[in-house]
């Protein structure tokens, strides 16, 4: 063998090996392109309402006093059991002189079965009340479900505005990053002095805190909404979107405070309460009157043949004792009305103070969405491009870009101020009257 033949052996080695590590390399890159990571699902409000209803625990475990109410309904309404007795009587103890003992021979055997008829319709009315304490458990339902609904829409306005301060922070963080480049190419040609590039450069710091900022506000904000959802998605594997803008039309107020006389759970539960309280009342007088106890009973009592008989039973009313409850239902039922009374008053109340709030908020934000967001931008390319050619300061470029960012964000805190109190508006008709 030749000592080209000794060289091409290890070189004939090598590149077989090398054929394998790229073989291997190319099989673990397929595996890797197929195995695409889980796609982030994105929830818009209705989506992330209908999923609270079905997984949030305070609500399901709410759920289940409707169920036992309609239990207490099929108690209400049970007649009573007949009761049923059995005897035998007149056992021979003593033997009697010259006589065979038979303890059985005179025994008098005998039964009967009694019943309580209940009057004044006792069953029809403890039903009634059962079932308007129902209403009430479902009334009461939907305003626990009326109330954790809002601070669900509270979170979920939350990420809204941490998308968008996020959103805004990314822009401005390559907006700046864009004009950095621009003047540190003028710096290097030496059209502009050191001291003014570092300051523009160090400008950097707002935006960049900014972003970072905004990314753990959202992460944040994210994470209050899955704990609401009883949800263990990961962060990263979770987003909202919807609209993050404001409706400048409203109804007119007494529009808003018929809904909500008409559609307020809490109202409407103090409404049935005072019913069910007009109810248990009817019900205590009924409950004043004797019940007859009817009676049936045969025996047999020998020699004589069996016999039948029959008997009824029932209280004599001298003292009634059910005056206490009487009064006490009575008592009851303006108790209620009251009650009933203060809550459409603090129906009207919630009403017309978030109108005023939703209002004024469209006051403040028309002109930002009409003028101060368009000027603001304006001012910021004018004075740039001042800059840029000399005539302007380093100090009003500075403070055109601060005024820029500034109304941006108090653009942004106007829209969540506004949808907080559309939340709250909503909260206090009841129902979801602005989305």
């Amino acid at each position: 063998m030749t000592s080209d033949d000794g060289f091409r052996l290890p070189l004939a080695r090598c590149r077989q090996t090398t054929f394998w590590v790229i073989a291997l390399a190319l099989s673990a890159a397929t595996q890797l392109a197929g195995q695409q990571p889980p796609a982030q699902e994105t929830y818009t409000w209705e989506q992330l309402r209908d999923k609270f209803r079905q997984t949030n625990p305070t609500l399901l475990a709410d759920q289940v006093n409707i169920d036992e109410s309609r239990a207490q309904e099929i108690t209400a309404y049970l007649r009573p059991n007949p009761n049923i007795s059995l005897g035998a009587d007149q056992f021979t103890v003593f033997k009697t002189p010259n006589t065979p003992y038979r303890p059985l021979a005179g025994v008098d055997e005998n039964g009967g079965i009694s019943y309580l008829h209940e009057r004044e319709h006792k069953r029809e009315l403890r039903r009634q009340s059962a079932q308007q304490g129902t209403t009430i458990a479902t009334n009461t339902h939907a305003d626990l479900e009326r109330n954790l609904l809002f601070t669900l829409r509270n979170a979920f306005n939350n990420a809204l505005q941490a998308k968008a301060f996020f959103d805004i922070a990314k822009q401005n963080l390559e907006y700046w990053d864009k004009e950095i480049g621009i003047y540190k190419e003028r710096y290097r040609v030496g059209d502009m002095a050191k001291v003014d590039y570092e300051r523009i450069a160090l400008q950097r710091a707002q935006y960049q805190s900014d972003y970072v900022t905004s990314q753990v506000n959202l992460r944040t904000a994210k994470i209050a909404l899955l704990m609401l959802l009883n949800d263990r998605t990961p962060v990263e594997k979770f987003d909202v979107t919807g609209p993050y803008e404001f409706h400048d039309q409203l109804m007119a107020l007494e529009e808003f405070r018929q809904l909500a006389l008409a559609g307020r759970p809490d109202l409407k539960a103090a409404l049935e309460t005072y019913n069910q309280a007009q109810t248990n009342y009817k019900l205590a007088i009924a409950n004043g009157s004797s019940d007859p106890t009817f009676s049936f009973d045969i025996g047999r009592n020998p020699p004589l043949p069996s016999y039948i008989g029959f008997g009824v039973s029932f209280d004599l009313r001298i003292f009634d004792k059910n005056q206490g409850e009487k009064l006490r239902t009575k008592l009851d039922i303006d108790k209620t009305n009251k009650a009933r009374i203060a809550a459409e008053a603090q129906v009207f109340s919630d009403v017309d103070t978030a109108y005023a709030t939703i209002q004024s908020t469209i006051e403040l934000l028309r002109p930002y969405k009409d003028q101060y967001m368009p000027q603001a931008a304006e001012v910021r390319d004018i004075v740039n491009f001042s800059f840029q050619h000399g005539a302007a300061s380093l100090l009003d470029f500075l403070d055109a870009q601060k005024a820029y960012r500034d109304t941006q964000l108090a653009y942004v805190n106007l829209i969540d101020s506004y949808l907080t109190a559309a939340s709250q508006l909503n909260l206090a008709v009841g129902r979801e009257v602005i989305q």
